[in-house]
């Protein structure tokens, strides 16, 4: 989706406004960035000893910034030269440092408003009456290192978002307030999904609820590529630092890595896959004839990700992807690539989600491996793979891999939020006879380097299955809810019947339970619906115990009136919508 430079514009200049707003609140505060970001910006300040600024002091900055804005002030661009950039800005260090680090001859701009002078390349708006005084609002508050680094100040950071108009502004947040009850991290603890421990930060404790959900979808990915031809491995865990440093990975991802130590010698939990494959292939000598060769993995992966950035089980360490590696010789990119298209967009559609997708392909940047020539063939061949599948898509020049390009594909969700879940990466690097040394018997009867393609459809599985609980509010498709059926009787005297109607229902691999506790029907079907959102409550009583049927009703949100099947009618229909992947009930 493109950006909206215009709307960006309107955000960077209502961050300076929350600066100067800020300076005048509270002299003597240090500015240091302030950049547009998707939905609004931020703004990093260092505040005076002795002032916490708080998300009380909003409202308040709020206020200053409309004052300013109504002032009508211009934007007024200078460019300076860099002694007279540090002159300007002595009494910013943040800027300072910013400055001497800019090389001899750079053209250097800074933006002035009302007073308020910020370094900056721009651009800006004319003038502040171009930003809608009820369009904006200050979100939040958060600590940020300076330049990421933790030996450097921590500074305060405050977030906003800023529209063309206040209705934006308004759609915007109440979308915010459905996320919230969305949240699968809400959702996971009343739905008794999973749970996630401070003390064991990144990892997933999933229950009996979210592990059967989470066992449904691999089993269905495992389908899924089996059926497109596939071929399932299983790698080691933990892997030699002889490995990883062939692999260029010890080079360049051991920060990442969890290191450990056994009879002298050095080995990491793997935090990717891409190697084992390799491996394998190079275990004994292949020919050109067992070209392509797909190997998929469920293979666990771990990543020494700061804790900052964890968030629920959509970031952390240790997950799962539906990895998959395809070697294949160079004339077998496209129509590979076409195949893990059309593979993805079967998968996409069972959720939803192949109305609105997003592609993009990432082309070759500034610091790359490989001559001119083979990336235009690469890149060549994964657009025409795209048209062959049916798909548009935008080119991000330079924003491939430095091995490789890369396609992208981006799903929307229910609340119009964008999540970049499918990937596939073309990489002539790893299986060269600098890295891997993957070879192989071409038809000629000399050796050849494959290439190899790294694909994922769903991402990590711990990843989508959140994006699915936000996406879906807990109320799950029925071939994927971890309780399919729940039987319960209107009275004691009919429990067999209830007990009997949900062993036959479970024979048949369906997920039932019966309800035959002492508490009264209501209250069963109340906390059926809250706690579980079964799709399919199964009264039974005296009338149904007598000609072996079920009295269906279906989850309220479906709107479908409640039914009564013959017991044989409900479970082909069940069935059907399990076998089919239906996306409702």
């Amino acid at each position: 989706m493109a950006v909206d430079e215009k709307l960006q514009t309107i955000r960077h200049s209502c961050a300076h406004v929350m600066a100067e707003a800020v300076l005048n609140l509270f002299p003597g505060t240090k500015i240091a960035i302030g950049p547009a970001i998707e939905n609004g910006f931020y703004y990093d300040f260092d505040f005076p000893e002795g002032h916490k600024v708080c998300a009380e002091d909003f409202a308040s900055i709020e206020k200053e910034m409309r004052k300013i804005i109504s002032g009508n002030h211009d934007f007024v661009r200078k460019e300076v030269s860099k002694a007279e950039a540090l002159e300007l800005f002595k009494d910013q260090p943040y800027k300072e440092e910013l400055i001497k680090e800019l090389p001899e001859g750079e053209v250097i701009t800074t933006y002035e408003q009302d007073g308020y002078l910020d370094l900056c390349r721009g651009p800006h708006v004319a003038n502040t009456k171009e930003i809608n005084q009820q369009s904006f609002k200050l979100m939040s508050i958060a600590g940020a290192y300076w330049r990421g680094d933790v030996k450097r100040p921590m500074l305060t950071r405050i977030y906003a978002v800023c529209f063309y108009k206040p209705n934006d502004l308004k759609d915007y947040l109440t979308m915010l307030e459905e996320a919230d009850k969305r949240d699968h991290r809400k959702l996971g603890v009343q739905l008794d999904l999973f749970h996630l421990d401070p003390e064991d930060p990144g990892q997933i404790f999933w229950h009996p609820n979210g592990w059967t959900m989470y066992v449904t979808l691999q089993d269905y990915m495992r389908e899924k590529i089996r059926k497109d031809g596939y071929m399932e491995v299983n790698t080691p865990a933990i892997m030699p630092r002889t490995l990883w440093e062939r692999s260029g990975h010890w080079g360049h991802y051991q920060k990442n890595m969890f290191v450990t130590e056994s009879e002298k010698r050095m080995f990491a939990i793997k935090p990717m896959n891409c190697p084992g494959a390799l491996e394998i292939f190079n275990s004994r000598v292949r020919s050109y004839k067992d070209l392509p060769m797909r190997l998929a993995e469920f293979g666990h992966c771990v990543r020494n990700e700061p804790s900052g950035t964890l968030h629920g089980i959509m970031r952390v360490r240790g997950f799962v992807q539906d990895d998959a590696h395809i070697i294949c010789t160079e004339e077998q990119i496209e129509s590979e690539v076409s195949k893990f298209c059309r593979l993805l967009l079967d998968v996409y559609k069972d959720f939803g989600f192949d109305k609105n997708l997003l592609v993009k392909l990432s082309t070759m940047p500034e610091d790359h491996v490989g001559d001119l020539e083979t990336w235009q063939h690469a890149e060549k061949a994964l657009a025409a793979a795209c048209k062959s599948a049916g798909m548009e898509y935008e080119i991000q020049p330079g924003e491939g891999a430095f091995y490789g390009p890369k396609l992208e594909f981006t799903l929307i969700d229910a609340l119009g939020r964008q999540w970049q879940c499918g990937t596939i990466q073309l990489d002539y690097q790893l299986p060269s006879a600098e890295r891997l040394n993957a070879e192989y018997i071409g038809a000629d009867n000399q050796k050849h380097h494959p290439v190899m393609l790294h694909r994922a459809v769903l991402g990590s599985l711990e990843r989508f299955l959140g994006i699915l609980i936000e996406n879906y509010a807990g109320i799950f498709p029925a071939w994927l809810s971890f309780e399919q059926v729940a039987v319960v009787p209107v009275a004691f005297e009919f429990n067999s019947y209830a007990e009997k109607v949900a062993d036959e229902l479970k024979s048949l691999g369906i997920r039932a339970n019966a309800y035959t506790d002492d508490s009264n029907m209501k209250n069963k079907i109340k906390n059926i619906s809250t706690e579980h959102r079964t799709p399919y409550i199964l009264v039974v009583g005296e009338k149904e115990q007598g000609e072996n049927s079920v009295t269906c009703r279906f989850r309220f949100s479906s709107k479908i009136p409640q039914k009564t099947f013959a017991l044989k009618e409900f479970e082909d229909y069940i069935l059907d919508k399990i076998r089919t992947h239906y996306n409702g009930i």
